[in-house]
């Protein structure tokens, strides 16, 4: 199982939007770099759900459920999408300004690279958020 992070912005798509239909298509990812990430998801994969923009937050867990697919809205092989459903939201979201504030995210490409909208996540980082998340609970 691999971890990953989604980039959403919340006037598009929220986490509760996820919840609230159980599965989606996640689609729209134009970055040659984001979808290398995309095509190498697996089902069973965890995705931590970042909304971007204003909040700049970790808020959810979603699961990924599909093998990467052509995206049937275009016509462009290259485009490809998964699907998601929620595995649960946290009980504390994290914000970017934590994660920069603290030694154990230095590297991770979420700030190194800040415009990437799908990216691994590290299994240090993945325990890390949710420890910040949650005490106790990674």
């Amino acid at each position: 199982m691999a971890y990953w992070l989604l980039k959403s912005e919340p006037s598009t798509y929220t986490y509760a939007d996820l919840e609230r239909d159980r599965q989606t298509v996640w689609d729209g990812v134009n970055n040659a770099l984001a979808l290398k990430h995309l095509r190498a998801m697996n089902p069973g994969d965890l995705a931590l759900i970042y909304h971007s923009g204003k909040e700049k937050q970790v808020v959810g867990i979603a699961e990924v459920v599909s093998s990467p697919y052509a995206d049937p809205k275009l016509d462009d092989p290259k485009r490809v999408v998964v699907d998601l459903k929620p595995a649960r939201s946290l009980q504390q979201p994290v914000t970017l300004a934590q994660m920069k504030q603290s030694d154990r995210f230095e590297g991770f490409d979420l700030l190194r690279l800040p415009r990437l909208s799908v990216m691994p996540v590290p299994e240090t980082y993945w325990s890390a958020i949710l420890e910040l998340a949650k005490p106790g609970l990674a």
